[in-house]
């Protein structure tokens, strides 16, 4: 493993705790996708090392309008930790996070695992045990956003928390193509979007990682959380707000941001 992707692992790190960093560029060529997942990796059996259990695995950038946000035109993808999941209606604690934006998804839930080179759509759809609403609060570690894609797969895929819905949905019956979702914080509708913004289909995100995680010899297990990636634009997310999000058919989630301190 080369010095510099060990330093921008560690720089990452710090980050959390220390405050957002500079792009790293002088350590990592925008287009280095191996370097970045090699970086990730590295923190990854840093954070298991350290006590985290991984739960599942996130997609990001399935939109045009989040990769037009962030100016990216491909996929990437995360892990997910057992101590990002905030429950439903649960809360946001002030300082856990530097500079926060949310996003509506949906979430699976594996039933079986999911493996191999050539998965494809109706693969997902039997290893899905069931469906929930999701919202993703995204963050970075890298100062005001200024990512490129090997800054954002090196930063777990710019992931933060996962906010989950509590009543399961089976995938029979269910419209995630046209299906609408809104997304507001106090009312006030921030984002909006349809389910074929991920992939054509939120099902189609899951696969494409299902053959990417393949590819570099890993693979989706039963019980795992999948989150499909954005339905519609990011929102950053203001102190003391109340998120809410509904996508037809599947329901409604939400959670509460902490006020700082007075």
């Amino acid at each position: 493993m080369s010095a510099d992707v060990e330093a921008a692992a560690e720089r990452l790190r710090e980050a959390y705790s220390a405050g957002p960093i500079a792009p790293l560029r002088d350590l990592l060529e925008p287009r280095d996708v191996d370097g970045a997942y090699a970086i990730q990796s590295i923190n990854t059996r840093h954070w298991i090392d350290s006590g985290r259990r991984v739960v599942g695995r996130k997609v990001g950038l399935t939109a045009e309008t989040v990769q037009r946000q962030l100016g990216v035109d491909q996929p990437d993808f995360g892990v997910i930790f057992d101590d990002m999941l905030i429950p439903n209606g649960g809360l946001l604690p002030h300082g856990r996070t530097l500079q926060a934006r949310a996003e509506t998804e949906v979430a699976l839930v594996l039933g079986q695992d999911l493996a191999g080179p050539d998965v494809g759509f109706y693969d997902v759809m039997v290893a899905t045990a069931y469906v929930l609403p999701a919202i993703e609060i995204v963050d970075s570690r890298i100062a005001d956003w200024k990512i490129t894609f090997a800054d954002t797969v090196a930063d777990n895929a710019s992931s933060a928390f996962v906010v989950l819905g509590d009543r399961p949905q089976s995938l029979a019956g269910l419209d995630l193509v046209s299906c609408r979702m809104t997304m507001s914080f106090d009312d006030q509708v921030v984002s909006q979007g349809v389910g074929s913004a991920c992939l054509g289909h939120p099902l189609n995100a899951a696969a494409w990682l299902a053959r990417t995680l393949a590819s570099r010899g890993e693979a989706l297990r039963a019980g795992d959380i999948i989150m499909t990636g954005a339905l519609g634009p990011m929102a950053s997310l203001p102190p003391g707000v109340l998120v809410n999000a509904t996508i037809e058919g599947l329901g409604s989630v939400g959670f509460s941001v902490e006020r700082a301190p007075s």
